[in-house]
């Protein structure tokens, strides 16, 4: 995954499984090194995507919930326990955009979201980098966060806008 952080600030990169949502479908956030990170669930027999990530100790550290009856995909987003932000597919003919509030500033999504190599913006400044191209041999792509910004935060938000 191409390092594209200017800030001069470290950062931490994890690979995702694509398309990861199903029925009942369970699996791991591994980092650059392989290690186990987290473990995102889905929940089975429920109305719309409802996923629990928890770290590798078992303690729950984001839950994404969709809201249903909504005419486009709209997804809520809690940390520990709290409200942390909403992300809602713009209408669009021809490509992604995101409309994403949060607590803890203004969200953007820039790039190339159908090929899996965009950046996530707060407040104008890059808090995540997407990219599939040095996994393009599986359905794995890397997220490569920037230091200071939540990690469960930017893995929640990348996992739905990947589902959209």
């Amino acid at each position: 995954m191409e390092n594209k952080i200017e800030s001069g600030g470290s950062s931490m990169k994890f690979m995702i499984r694509q398309r990861i949502f199903s029925i009942g479908d369970s699996f791991t956030i591994r980092d650059e090194y392989e290690n186990d990170r987290y473990t995102v669930r889905g929940r089975v027999f429920s109305l719309g995507d409802k996923l629990t990530i928890t770290d590798i100790s078992g303690e729950e550290v984001a839950y994404i919930e969709q809201q249903i009856f909504r005419l486009l995909p709209e997804y809520d987003i809690y940390l520990r326990g709290s409200y942390a932000a909403k992300i809602k597919k713009q209408f669009t003919f021809f490509s992604h955009r995101f409309d994403i509030t949060s607590t803890r500033g203004s969200y953007t999504v820039d790039g190339d979201v159908w090929g899996l190599d965009f950046k996530v913006c707060r407040d104008g400044i890059p808090a995540a980098y997407v990219s599939k191209k040095f996994f393009s041999w599986s359905d794995t792509y890397g997220v490569d966060i920037v230091g200071g910004e939540d990690e469960a935060l930017m893995l929640a938000v990348v996992i739905v806008i990947d589902e959209v």
